[in-house]
């Protein structure tokens, strides 16, 4: 039995708390997009996994903090604080609202939206 697209959204935002690029990827389809709206969308699961991998080089994982979930079939929302582990110490909190498209058990678009100005400060 396939999960639902709501119970396959909340596994997978579980997952990053101790993320493996690998296994992060597999929840996406070969042609899926994942677009961190303030940046350029990244196309692909190969290029998806690579973007991951490459996040992990400054963070230990991101704990997932969903404060209201809601999903319409395939669809799939979450409005949350992302709070980023900072390998080192230290931690970002970020809110965030997601948007996820789920077909045949994977998803097929991601698209995180938030302010980029929160992520610049913390660096600044």
């Amino acid at each position: 039995m396939t999960r639902s697209a709501d119970e396959l959204v909340t596994e997978f935002c579980a997952r990053w708390s101790s993320p493996d690029p690998d296994e992060l990827a597999a929840y996406f389809t070969e042609d899926a997009t994942y677009h961190n709206i303030p940046m350029a969308p990244v196309h692909g699961r190969a290029a998806i996994k690579e973007f991951i991998a490459g996040f992990l080089a400054a963070f230990d994982g991101i704990d997932f903090t969903v404060h209201r979930q809601m999903s319409n079939g395939a669809v799939v929302m979450n409005e949350r604080t992302d709070v980023m582990r900072r390998k080192g110490g230290g931690e970002i909190p970020l809110p965030v609202m997601g948007v996820f498209e789920v077909h045949n058990d994977r998803i097929v678009a991601w698209r995180d939206y938030f302010d980029m100005g929160a992520i610049t400060s913390a660096f600044g």
